[in-house]
């Protein structure tokens, strides 16, 4: 490979002939063999955005000549359009506060600028103009994130609750039974059971929403340690509304810069809330593998679309490949926030210093969540109801006695349960012979579909 010579604060170093970055991003892939992976590319936008924005806000102050500016902005528009996403090869476990990568993103951006300007632009002095990694990083990490759940994981979610409702209103004379412990418990329609995973998904996208005014609080213009040093005090605002002119969104400066560069309390708080989405759907993808289970000997209720043969050595099996995968994807996020609990516990006096951990972990959960909903709401449309099985097995659920209780007492609705559950028969049978009550009375106290609606409805 042909090499160039670069130079640093820290000396001379050898960097690849055509490679974008220069001697601090080239320092950082030789200590930082680790993972092989690096931050994800809507993290690498983000940041450049936020270098669009100061170059826009210090040109608008007087601060950076209009041609730098210029050359900058069309650089780091190239850059947010994923034309340079392979100029970015820092690994994710790099120095805690993401300086690596905040040089990797000026580098790249100065050697674009001056070319494009035909005059040096410098990654420190330039780039970097009225900013540090320390206020960079962070915002970069509310603003990667927060365009990352509003244009795709909220989109995802409206589209999953309203599958399930309308799954649950194709169904809503359907009645099952229900279950408690996993055991026979009172008869519910299926309308009534899709609507609590649809109310999971709702208040989990409505969680989501409710802290997105603080996910759009910036540390930007808070600089080194919280000071604003070497920053003009109306850079910040003026970088956040060309942001939002970007985005769409409604960025601002945080109301507090020690508290956004010391500590990650909005990212755990986001971290948090996609795992209790991802518990949410692990749940339902778990209702839908014990429903579709069997098809002889499981509950077998429903049957999921048929996706792929399910065995390598058992011909005709057909297993449920999207709750699985869903549930992984659970797990997986349950994991990673685990991951960012801890990395919120690192915020050393002015610094949070696992920066670049919490990044990768926020947009990996926010993508896999994002794409396994639109899965999970094609195997929910997409399924079938045994019904002949459903029907026998309501009409031999001992449970349903539970209706007689008010009448007979609790005691004798049990040797009813009892009986009927010892003999395989119909709680109606049996209850006719161990009651005084009339057939029409019993049928009336029995009948699954009315005791769906609760003792008030019925």
């Amino acid at each position: 490979m042909k090499m160039r010579t670069e130079q640093d604060s820290m000396g001379k170093i050898e960097v690849p002939a055509k490679a974008l970055y220069g001697a601090q991003t080239q320092r950082a892939i030789n200590n930082f063999p680790i993972s092989g992976t690096p931050l994800p590319a809507g993290f690498i936008h983000a940041v450049a955005a936020i270098k669009a924005a100061c170059a826009h806000a210090n040109s608008e102050l007087g601060r950076l000549k209009q041609s730098k500016a210029d050359a900058i902005l069309q650089a780091a528009h190239s850059v947010m359009q994923g034309q340079h996403d392979d100029a970015f090869p820092v690994d994710v476990f790099q120095t805690g506060s993401g300086t690596s990568t905040n040089m990797n993103v000026n580098e790249v951006l100065a050697n674009l600028a001056s070319d494009h300007a035909g005059l040096p632009v410098h990654p420190n002095d330039d780039v970097n103009m009225g900013q540090s990694s320390n206020d960079v990083i962070p915002s970069a990490i509310h603003v990667s994130a927060a365009l990352a759940f509003s244009r795709d994981l909220l989109p995802a979610l409206h589209q999953l609750e309203q599958t399930i409702l309308g799954k649950g209103e194709q169904l809503q004379n359907k009645v099952k039974t229900g279950r408690t412990h996993l055991m026979d418990a009172m008869p519910l329609r299926f309308d009534q059971e899709l609507g609590g995973w649809a109310t999971q998904i709702q208040y989990g996208r409505d969680r989501l929403q409710g802290l997105q005014s603080r996910l759009q609080q910036l540390a930007l213009g808070g600089t080194a340690i919280g000071t604003g040093i070497n920053a003009d005090p109306r850079q910040a605002r003026l970088a956040c509304d060309y942001l939002n002119q970007l985005t769409g969104q409604a960025f601002c400066p945080a109301e507090d810069y020690f508290y956004a560069l010391s500590s990650q309390d909005t990212a755990v708080e986001l971290s948090g809330q996609l795992k209790t989405l991802a518990v949410a759907l692990m749940k339902i993808a778990n209702d839908l593998r014990w429903m579709n289970s069997g098809p002889l000997t499981g509950v077998a209720e429903i049957q999921l679309p048929a996706l792929q043969p399910g065995s390598s050595i058992m011909p005709g099996k057909v297993n449920p490949v999207i709750p699985e995968a869903v549930a992984m994807v659970a797990a997986q996020v349950i994991g990673l926030d685990a991951a960012n609990t801890v990395a919120g516990q690192s915020g050393n006096f002015q610094l949070n210093v696992m920066l670049p951990l919490v990044a990768s972990n926020l947009l990996t959960m926010i993508k896999l969540l994002a794409n396994c909903t639109p899965l999970l709401a094609e195997a929910i449309d997409g399924f079938i109801l045994n019904e002949a099985h459903i029907e026998k097995n309501l009409a031999r659920n001992p449970i349903l006695v539970t209706a007689l209780n008010p009448v007979i007492g609790y005691a004798k609705a049990a040797v009813i349960a009892k009986k009927a559950y010892a003999e395989g028969r119909p709680v109606l049978e049996v209850a006719q012979e161990e009651t005084e009550l009339s057939d029409a009375e019993l049928r009336e106290l029995l009948d699954p579909a009315a005791l769906t609606r609760g003792s008030q409805q019925r």
